[in-house]
């Protein structure tokens, strides 16, 4: 922690399936102590994948808290001990698209709401996409709702123009994704 800021107690408060509650005591540097409650989240993957026609695989899934559909990336929660982040894409990829990649770059990581949860999602760029290999197991819950589509980029950035996109690391990773492919064709010519 930053020089000031230290936890002196901890109550987790709930403890869910995917995350916990926890209200942390904490010095700040003034000598005050203030309560923070906050999420503990296991962390998340998300996956911008473009196919060779330049077009991106977004999925419309049914969000409850929001109680709507949302057009988003690919995407899953780190819950498989010591997997690393790219694995956890490439199984998150497949498992809701039915697709692999043969090529996976790093995009960004960032923090959807730090100020009342610890999650952070790793976003990664997925190319040179392929049909997976295989019977792929049945979807449940929501999942089994999937709608999967395929999106030209410049349409899918109007889509975030127009409201239609609202999921924040889709955002981020389509707006990362669409800098660094266009950047990597400057370089080409």
């Amino acid at each position: 922690m930053p020089d000031g800021y230290v936890v002196v107690g901890s109550t987790d408060r709930f403890a869910g399936r995917i995350f916990s509650v926890v209200s942390d005591e904490v010095r700040m540097p003034d000598g005050g102590v203030a309560t923070r409650d906050y999420l503990r989240h296991p962390g998340a993957v998300a996956v911008i994948a473009v196919d060779d026609a330049g077009a991106v695989v977004l999925l419309g899934h049914y969000r409850h808290p929001v109680r709507r559909r949302l057009w988003e990336a690919p995407a899953g929660l780190r819950d498989v001990v010591d997997e690393p982040a790219v694995r956890t894409a490439q199984r998150e990829l497949a498992e809701e698209t039915d697709l692999t990649a043969g090529s996976w770059t790093p995009l960004l990581r960032l923090h959807p709401s730090p100020g009342c949860s610890s999650e952070e999602i790793e976003v990664f760029l997925a190319r040179d996409l392929a049909d997976a290999p295989g019977e792929r197991p049945p979807r449940r819950g929501e999942e089994a709702d999937l709608i999967v589509e395929r999106i030209a980029m410049p349409r899918a950035l109007s889509m975030i123009d127009s409201g239609e996109i609202t999921n924040g690391v889709t955002v981020a990773g389509l707006l990362a994704a669409d800098r660094r492919l266009r950047a990597a064709a400057q370089v080409a010519r």
